[in-house]
């Protein structure tokens, strides 16, 4: 299975390469924009693997939620490879993909999603699987439903951008991780069970997940909250 993920759905861009179990990572340069770094990025790894697109079994994109060019960008150039090759896109969510990554059992994702909001999704995590629990949300940090029972992990940005989260995670006892984000090693891991399965889809079909939306506020809605136009 040869996998080539891509991850830009925060400031933190990434692709990576799943060959049968082994993986190679880049990390897009920060102070940059993913539209710049990403392509010449996928093309640095595939030549050190010694590797052609016409060898891979799919590609894999994190889909969101997250910041808005960013998701257009891995979903571009996912597509663009892909219906160049005639390969299957696997679609994953980065809240999956950083629950994953959390190494816990029970795990509470949480992503700024700036404009004062936080895009929120509890998953039971099994290995490379994490399945959602009911579904994402975006919402006030104060209004973000924690989830009741033991043994939760918080993690994701948003803990560190809204401290009042935190400390809401922490009063009912859940750990807290917020370094985690999502990252495209992950998401190829995610992704090749998928495509083992048969699950990936046509590029045609491939879509950002943006949650909202509204992506903006109005000049009128910053200056009612004290903002400057």
């Amino acid at each position: 299975m040869l996998i080539l993920s891509l991850e830009t759905s925060t400031e933190l861009g990434s692709c990576a390469l799943f060959q049968d179990g082994e993986l190679i990572e880049r990390i897009c340069p920060a102070g940059r924009s993913h539209s710049e770094t990403l392509l010449p990025l996928i093309r640095e790894l595939m030549l050190e693997a010694g590797l052609g697109f016409a060898q891979l079994d799919a590609i894999a994109f994190g889909a969101g939620p997250g910041a808005f060019t960013g998701l257009r960008v891995a979903c571009g150039i996912a597509q663009g490879l892909a219906v160049a090759r005639d390969l299957p896109l696997v679609p994953v969510t980065s809240l999956e993909t950083m629950a994953v990554m959390a190494s816990e059992n029970r795990v509470l994702a949480l992503l700024d999603a700036r404009m004062g909001e936080v895009y929120a999704g509890a998953y039971l995590v099994q290995g490379n699987e994490a399945v959602l629990q009911g579904e994402i949300r975006v919402s006030a940090p104060e209004e973000v439903v924690l989830p009741d029972g033991d043994g939760w992990l918080a993690c994701g940005n948003a803990l560190a951008a809204y401290p009042v989260l935190a400390e809401r995670s922490v009063t009912v006892n859940m750990k807290i991780r917020p370094e985690i984000l999502p990252m495209a090693s992950t998401v190829a891991r995610i992704a090749a069970l998928r495509a083992s399965r048969g699950e990936g889809i046509d590029p045609a079909l491939a879509a950002p997940l943006y949650i909202r939306d509204k992506v903006a506020k109005t000049v009128a809605e910053r200056l009612r909250e004290g903002g400057k136009a």
